[in-house]
């Protein structure tokens, strides 16, 4: 059990958070991403793909439309201030370079030049089936890395960027396995839900996917037959979100929570403590 992590005053400093689709946020830390953004953080998300094909029913097109303005719109309640799209291809980054995807982390992280930066953690893979998922942690780790290096990607220096070192790494994950940091997202878990059920196109594609199993094994759900015949998604999205954050909650002894791996200064916060000093503000 641990005790819920204090959000301190953002002061209007940056968190860049790196996700692969356009349901990572909300679903994954939405609640968090709003205590910070009330905090006064200024959160930007970079969302790698276009999440071309996640929808049952549209053409590829009309997914991408429909999944880029649900971004937006979950986006809006989740207080984030800026959004950032790479427009890679969904569901295949297992195929794409690393590199490639390391430099495009890179580049937005000397150019916003973040407090913390958070992403998927890549060593809390258990049950993650997400290629996407899986290559995005991997990238975004490393970029944390070489986004220091003066020699790394010189070319980013003619367009006035700079080396630069973020402070804080949180991960996230199905199931992270070593949780140092717990919120406590209970006020604020109703906002979480109303940016959950923006992604109506991912959610109903979820819901037919949930529908193709069930029938393979022998099953029928009255509950997501009705939502395929147009019946109510955000009441099965509800019972999701609610259920996820309340389970989290009760490991740490409060009504609803989101879980990270946190690692501050590159894991040495204690020679912080014991040779540095505060600098003041711009100092």
């Amino acid at each position: 059990m641990n005790e819920p992590t204090v959000i301190m005053p953002g002061e209007g400093r940056t968190i860049l958070l790196v996700v692969a689709h356009a349901d990572d946020p909300a679903l994954f830390l939405g609640g968090t991403i709003i205590r910070w953004a009330d905090a006064g953080w200024r959160v930007v998300c970079l969302r790698v793909t276009d999440d071309r094909w996640d929808s049952a029913g549209p053409d590829e097109a009309a997914t991408i439309a429909a999944n880029a303005r649900e971004f937006r719109e979950a986006a809006a309640v989740l207080g984030l201030a800026d959004t950032v799209d790479l427009g890679w291809a969904t569901d295949v980054l297992g195929d794409a370079s690393e590199v490639a995807l390391r430099e495009a982390v890179i580049r937005q992280i000397r150019r916003l030049r973040p407090y913390a930066l958070v992403s998927f953690d890549p060593y809390a893979m258990w049950g993650e089936d997400n290629q996407d998922h899986i290559k995005l942690a991997a990238a975004t780790d490393e970029a944390f890395w070489t986004s220091q290096f003066p020699l790394h990607h010189p070319e980013h220096f003619s367009e006035g960027l700079e080396p630069h070192g973020c402070f804080e790494r949180w991960y996230f994950g199905r199931s992270v396995t070593r949780v140092t940091d717990v919120i406590d997202i209970a006020a604020v878990l109703d906002r979480k839900l109303a940016a959950a059920q923006c992604h109506h196109t991912m959610m109903g594609n979820y819901v037919n996917q949930l529908r193709l199993q069930a029938r393979t094994g022998g099953w029928s759900l009255p509950m997501l037959d009705e939502i395929a015949a147009g019946g109510d998604l955000d009441e099965f999205v509800a019972m999701l979100v609610r259920g996820a954050a309340r389970q989290v909650g009760e490991r740490h002894g409060i009504a609803a929570a989101e879980e990270f791996r946190v690692v501050r200064f590159g894991g040495l916060e204690a020679l912080l403590a014991r040779h540095g000093r505060r600098l003041k503000p711009g100092g």
